[in-house]
């Protein structure tokens, strides 16, 4: 069970997360998110997305139960490839998450140690994200570039 001080750090942490999504959505091009990593095999950026907004939706549901339920996502195939609808489920994911931990109390460890696992998911799409980003020789947003000391 995190003290007081550990879970204002998680929330904190989680928060700057969902804003590295936002910031990324809002600097990718509408045409990058079909792209793939060439002579790689690789998904598209938008799949990537998907895969974000459908386990932060996913992780909000486990939280509130207190156990794993299941994996969805709101979004779309057609709408990975359509930035408005990407940056709508990213928004609306990213307030379903931080209103599911805004309230938890401190000794919560289930939902805590579910939190904790929704950041590591977070964290192991940005690296994914960031080789799209210099493989695609995509513009890297600035908050990516401070939180990973990037080029």
């Amino acid at each position: 069970m995190p003290p007081v001080a550990t879970a204002d750090v998680i929330r904190e942490r989680v928060r700057e997360s969902l804003a590295l999504y936002d910031e990324l959505a809002f600097a990718l091009p509408e045409a990058s998110l079909a792209s793939t990593l060439p002579n790689l095999p690789s998904n598209a950026i938008g799949d990537q997305l998907w895969c974000v907004v459908g386990a932060r939706e996913s992780f909000t549901g486990a939280i509130h139960a207190g156990e794993w339920v299941g994996f969805s996502c709101s979004l779309s195939a057609a709408e990975t490839r359509k930035r408005e609808a990407v940056r709508a489920g990213l928004s609306r994911s990213a307030e379903g998450v931080f209103a599911a931990i805004r309230d938890l109390d401190s000794d919560d460890d289930v939902r805590w140690r579910l939190s904790l696992r929704l950041l590591e998911h977070e964290a192991a799409h940005q690296g994914q994200l960031i080789r799209y980003l210099y493989g695609l020789r995509l513009p890297i947003p600035a908050g990516w570039k401070d939180r990973y000391a990037l080029d």
